[in-house]
């Protein structure tokens, strides 16, 4: 296990006319066993961050630390971390064992540690019973764990995740999520972990880092960005249905945009009028789609709740202690 930094991480693609910045002056610390996830929209420069970790990107300034060393001009066997990919990238003519066990023997190391360490990774990762195994005998979320078993065998200084779930269904990517955290609680190894799946971002991370065109939003816990936006991108992009963002809410900070989520506004006798849309139905609850004068505006209630008519009016009231204000010119969040 060791710290990984990122001080002032740039990366530059080609020069002179032609030069293009995909990463402005990136600076973290993901701590010693920390499991961190980097989350964003897709071109945010996220698996271009992670694979300038990997060495897999050359790194155009700044400095990137595993374990205090700086790894910019090392070699991607040198800095002794693992990474597992989306596409599994297993090898289709060897076993699930064998997969598991290529890199150990091309380091050359002795047969009884490589069968004790595959072994111990097939048993944390419940594929015991499979190691005999070809790849195209498995499901795609076994796939994915001889994947992880790849990485674990390594024991590497740091864990590199980019995107592996994108492969799998709705129920083997919630499943999956399961087995990475009980993975990391049993393991404890340093973990940075890119998605653009909030879901999979706020269930996953210790803290998170939200990326935007090249540049860190917010780095913090999940109960930090989820309940205090440090701008108007995370507070939109966290969060589903996404946080209200209104100019012209009454109530709210005069030339500042008012956040609210849709489950802080409560329907009843008094607040803003809103002209209902429509309302989606989603089990335990329902999420009314209106307009509050000319802006859009989502209202979350619970099943129980009466459900009003498309094109009526009702009121909603939002609790005070919820609401939010974000500079209108520049995003960023103002402290209430």
């Amino acid at each position: 296990m060791a710290a990984l930094t990122f001080n002032n991480v740039i990366k530059r693609y080609g020069k002179g006319r032609t030069e293009l910045q995909v990463i402005h002056g990136v600076d973290a610390e993901v701590g010693t066993g920390e499991f961190v996830v980097i989350v964003g929209p897709s071109g945010c420069g996220k698996s271009t961050l992670l694979r300038m970790v990997a060495g897999l990107e050359e790194i155009s300034g700044g400095e990137i630390t595993i374990g205090g060393r700086v790894v910019n001009e090392l070699e991607p066997a040198d800095r002794d971390i693992a990474m597992v990919f989306q596409n599994y990238a297993l090898y289709p003519h060897m076993s699930v064992f064998d997969n598991m066990a290529y890199g150990l023997k091309i380091r050359k190391m002795p047969v009884a540690e490589i069968k004790e360490r595959v072994d111990k990774a097939a048993a944390i990762l419940e594929l015991g019973h499979l190691l005999d195994r070809k790849p195209r005998q498995l499901s795609g979320g076994q796939r994915q764990r001889v994947a992880m078993g790849r990485a674990i065998v390594r024991q590497p200084l740091v864990f590199l995740f980019d995107e592996p779930l994108s492969n799998l269904d709705a129920k083997l990517r919630a499943q999956t999520r399961l087995e990475i955290q009980k993975l990391h609680r049993e393991l404890g190894i340093t973990s940075l972990f890119v998605t653009h799946d909030q879901v999979e971002a706020m269930t996953l991370a210790q803290r998170m880092i939200v990326m935007n065109a090249g540049r860190v939003e917010q780095f913090g816990t999940p109960d930090e960005v989820y309940h205090r936006p440090a701008s108007t991108f995370v507070a939109s992009f966290i969060g589903s249905p996404p946080m209200n963002l209104l100019k012209n809410a009454q109530g709210g900070r005069n030339g500042a945009i008012t956040g609210i989520r849709p489950e802080h506004l409560d329907v009843g006798d008094s607040g803003w009028e809103v002209r209902t849309e429509t309302v989606e139905m989603l089990g335990a609850e329902r999420l009314i789609y209106g307009r509050l004068g000319d802006e859009p505006i989502i209202v979350r209630i619970e099943e129980n709740q009466p459900s009003p008519r498309p094109d009526q009016v009702i009121r909603v009231k939002p609790r005070e202690d919820r609401l939010h204000s974000f500079d209108a010119e520049t995003g960023k969040r103002i402290a209430r």
